[in-house]
Order: C-alpha cells, then sequence, then structure tokens
C-alpha cells in the first residue's frame, strides 16, 4: 500500500500532529553543563575561543553552579586550573585543590545538582600530558600504568569531597578498574565512574586547550587517544570499561562519531554520554555570530541528533541555555 492512499505529510501539516508523533524530543533532563574552575583569576575571565563561557574562580563556583540549577539543567562536570604544575601533577589529587574545594563549595552551599568530575592529569602536569611521562624527547612516553596510582588518587580525593560522579577521560588501560577499586577501599562504593571509554584524538579539542591550559608542550595525544577511522576498536574499549565497573560510557566527540554513538547504544545497555565538544561549540558559534546560520536552531538540531544517535546524556557549552530553549517551546 502506497501513495494516494499513504501520504507521509498528513502528520505533518501542523505544529501539534509533528510534536505528537515526535520520536526523539529533547530534555533539559538529557543535559550536563562543564564549568571551568581556575585559581588564577579573581573575577570570571572569558574565553576567546569559546564565546559565552568562562574560567571562574574557585570562590565563585556555588554562584555559578546555582545559576546552572535554575536553569533545570540537573548536572555540572568541574575541570580545574590549578596555581602551579608539576610532574607529577599533584596538585589534581591535594585535598586542598583547585577541584576539591569547588566541590565543598557547591556542596555546602546546598546547591542540588548532581556534581561530576573530570579525572585526568594534563591540567596539573607541566608537560601538559594525561600522565607520567618517562624518557625525554622523541622517546618520551606517557608511562600507562604508574598514571594509574595518580587517577586513582584523583578520584577518591573528588569523592571525598563530595563529588557524585568521577569521570577519567585520559585514555589509560585499566583506568575504570584502577578507580573503582580504589574508590571500593576507601568505603567510596556509591560514588559512580562515568569513561570517557571512547575519547577520538581530535582536532575538534582546540578551543578546550586553551580554556584548561592543558595544551602537550611536545608532541601530541596519539598514543592514547583513539584514532578517527576505528570504531570497532571503540567497541573493544567501551566493553571493558563495563567490565571494569564503568557505570556510564562516553563517546568523544559527538558530531563526527555520531556512528560510533549509535553503534554503541545498540550493543551496550549501560547508560550512554556523548560530548559535544568546544571545537564543535565553536564553529557554531562563529558562524551565529557572521549571520550565517540561526544558532539557536543549530543547536537544538544538533542536540537532537546527538540524542537520536543513542546518548542518554550529553555533555555540552550550551546546556543552560537549551533548558531555557525548552522552556520556551
Amino acid at each position: 500500500m502506497g501513495f494516494p492512499t499513504v501520504r507521509m505529510r498528513r502528520m505533518r501539516v501542523s505544529e501539534r500532529l509533528r510534536l505528537m508523533i515526535r520520536e526523539t524530543s529533547l530534555s533539559v533532563n538529557d543535559l550536563v553543563m562543564p564549568m571551568f574552575v581556575s585559581e588564577k583569576v579573581s573575577e570570571r575571565r572569558p574565553i576567546e575561543s569559546m564565546p559565552g563561557c568562562f574560567q571562574i574562580p574557585a570562590d565563585a563556583v556555588a554562584a555559578d553552579a546555582k545559576k546552572i540549577a535554575e536553569t533545570g539543567v540537573p548536572a555540572l562536570i568541574l575541570f580545574g586550573i590549578p596555581e602551579k604544575k608539576d610532574e607529577k601533577g599533584s596538585e589534581a589529587y591535594s585535598k586542598d585543590g583547585v577541584i576539591q574545594r569547588a566541590v565543598k563549595e557547591i556542596r555546602e552551599s546546598g546547591v542540588e545538582l548532581v556534581v561530576i568530575t573530570d579525572v585526568c592529569l594534563c591540567e596539573y602536569m607541566s608537560h601538559g600530558h594525561c600522565g607520567v611521562v618517562r624518557g625525554e624527547g622523541p622517546a618520551a612516553v606517557v608511562d600507562n600504568d604508574a598514571t594509574l596510582k595518580l587517577l586513582a588518587r584523583t578520584a577518591v580525593s573528588h569523592a571525598e569531597a563530595g563529588a557524585d560522579i568521577v569521570a577519567p577521560s585520559g585514555m589509560m588501560d585499566g583506568a575504570v578498574a584502577a578507580i573503582r577499586g580504589a574508590l571500593d577501599e576507601a568505603n567510596l562504593k556509591m560514588t559512580a565512574i562515568m569513561s570517557y571509554s571512547a575519547k577520538y584524538a581530535s582536532c575538534f579539542y582546540g578551543p578546550f586547550r586553551e580554556a584548561a591550559e592543558s595544551p602537550p608542550a611536545f608532541g601530541d595525544r596519539r598514543s592514547y587517544q583513539m584514532d578517527a577511522g576505528n570504531w570497532r576498536e571503540a567497541m573493544r574499549e567501551i566493553e571493558m570499561d563495563i567490565e571494569e565497573g564503568a557505570d556510564i560510557v562516553m563517546v568523544k566527540p559527538a558530531l563526527a562519531y555520531l556512528d560510533v554513538i549509535c553503534r554503541a547504544r545498540e550493543r551496550f545497555e549501560v547508560p550512554l554520554a556523548a560530548y559535544n565538544v568546544s571545537g564543535e561549540y565553536g564553529i557554531i558559534k562563529a558562524a551565529g555570530e557572521k549571520g550565517w546560520i540561526d544558532e539557536k536552531a543549530a543547536v537544538l538540531e544538533i542536540l537532537t541528533g546527538i540524542k537520536r544517535a543513542g546518548a542518554d546524556l550529553i555533555i555540552s557549552y550550551w546546556a543552560a541555555d537549551v533548558a531555557g530553549y525548552i522552556e520556551e517551546a
């Protein structure tokens, strides 16, 4: 049975009808808002390559968290920028570190948000890599197993400060198992892990490097982040993280990897997050500012596409704005 008996346009003739049969709907509960917390600023500092985003002083975190909560966005993810860096990333796991203090401030303020913390060492290392570096020059390598101990210490310190979810993002083999073991040993069994399971070596992270002040001083991160051409490898990475104890898995970036999100959704039943990263944000922002595109319409279409691909959670710098768009609708 086909045309003229079947007319697909019948259900598109009005906005009410279109909404009634919409297969994928974007909800404020799908969103996570990133926040950059810095020890190096005394007031909110705009991030040039990410219009509308800021580095926030550690003592202003609670106020900004309250504003996010008021939009209806249920969660935020914190990235820290320390005053000092060294070759051990010691500020990452200091009990008085920038993220640890930020989490405590949010908790003490009574703001009701799910607090997620990024667990990586790149922002805290003098060389900008995501782990302990052995050797010098072209022979320098990131020591995977030595890094695991520091990631575990960092995750425990975040959980002790009050984080609901810790999110290892460095793509170190065995990181989830090391963190799960350390959390359980510290009697933090209810702290969840959201793993950046399939994190690709991507050009779309460029603006984030400015925001988090974490570019590598030499080389690149291709020896530990994934190659753009691989999706089967991503499935292995996700499967291993689930086996090691990940409660949520992630694909990052989102837009260039919608197929990976879709394949992961079809294969795995755990909650799936996708990171709508800084470069994706910057492209639309720049086009919107030039009048080449309707930013609001583009954002809603992009995030709906990420959701349609299979993501349960979307980390996006537009999260607070989108909450307003959804409320308006």
